[in-house]
């Protein structure tokens, strides 16, 4: 009896310990990185150098020191804007500010060090853009002005891929998803694949189900950072899609507060009505469209621990008119008959970090 509590308790704590390291576990990343060399104004390298980069909105730093090739490489960062400073005794200070990490970028950034005292200091206010050296792979960011400030028939974020070059929406892919078929929110042609198989990820977690390969999950613009569509040369660490991969990087907490609150009506106040419904005294058809919701992020311990919430509301109120032609029995005379139908559909989307 012992013995099958031991293995009981051992089986059970095996399943504890897998479900945590799943938990955290993703096949594909979202983060970024930042990776350069560090040479003097000869070209030669300069090993053993203290470089630290600072997430300017969470203040989290990394400190790291560069190798006998004067290499530096910082990996698994959240997209967002750094800081980095370049210290060693001999040579002026390096100060660059601004530096903008995309989801799933590799920002190479090569610093020239001069000599003079530590205090004093160079700092790099304009450069050349950042460019993307690191992979061969060509894809294309939807950055967070892109998000917050276009206009979105229905909210779907999902519709601003249509931004890229190389992709080409298909039937029912365009505004409000609800009451929809399944398949609308993935059809797109991406790179030349097939629609509705390409590879769709949320903060490095797959959206797409195994019927069909549909997009499930498809979030509000405002929990949404900015996102990366990559249409043609992806890296290996992606598969099962013969299409493109859109990785979506959700908002996250900072040292300030941020939030919104807002609401988007639509009714038929300025929609046409039907030539044939008019005519036969039907008029427009109810319509009523409300999209509501709010976010919030903040600092719960400053600098060390944040927090982001966001919720969505969705009601539709939608009538629709029929027009039947019918005989009357024993009588050739044809007459009209009139029947509205309405639908109410209703969604709700909650996200957490």
């Amino acid at each position: 009896m012992g013995g099958k509590m031991g293995h009981t308790r051992s089986y059970f704590l095996v399943t504890v310990i897998l479900c945590a390291v799943s938990a955290v576990s993703f096949g594909q990343t979202f983060y970024g990185s930042v990776v350069g060399l560090v040479v003097d104004a000869s070209g030669s390298a300069v090993p053993e150098t203290t470089v630290t980069l600072t997430n300017a909105a969470t203040s989290e730093r990394r400190v790291g020191t560069t190798g006998a090739d004067g290499g530096y490489r910082f990996v698994n960062l959240v997209p967002g804007n750094y800081r980095l400073e370049v210290e060693r005794t001999g040579f002026r200070r390096y100060v660059r500010d601004q530096i903008v990490v995309n989801v799933e970028a590799a920002v190479r950034i090569d610093v020239t060090m001069e000599v003079g005292d530590v205090t004093q200091s160079v700092e790099v206010t304009s450069e050349t853009p950042l460019i993307q050296s690191e992979n061969a792979s060509l894809s294309q960011v939807v950055g967070a002005r892109a998000v917050q400030e276009i206009p979105l028939n229905g909210r779907n974020i999902l519709n601003l891929i249509n931004l890229v070059p190389g992709v080409v929406p298909q039937g029912a892919s365009d505004g409000n998803l609800t009451g929809k078929n399944v398949f609308a929110a993935g059809n797109y042609q991406v790179g030349g694949g097939t629609a509705n198989q390409s590879a769709t990820l949320f903060d490095g977690v797959t959206v797409n189900d195994t019927y069909g390969n549909i997009v499930a999950f498809v979030p509000s613009p405002d929990a949404v950072s900015e996102f990366r569509v990559q249409t043609n040369n992806n890296s290996a660490e992606y598969g099962r899609y013969t299409g493109g991969v859109i990785n979506i990087a959700s908002k996250s907490g900072s040292n300030e507060f941020h939030g919104s609150v807002y609401e988007y009506l639509r009714n038929r106040a300025v929609n046409a009505g039907d030539f044939f419904a008019n005519s036969n005294g039907a008029g427009k058809p109810a319509f009523t469209q409300n999209q509501f919701g709010a976010a919030l992020g903040g600092p719960v311990r400053k600098d060390k621990t944040f927090f982001f919430a966001n919720y969505e509301g969705f009601r539709l109120r939608q009538g629709r008119v029929f027009l039947f032609t019918t005989a009357r029995p024993g009588n050739s005379e044809l007459s009209c008959q009139r029947w509205v139908c309405h639908r109410t559909s209703i969604s709700y989307h909650l996200w957490m970090d």
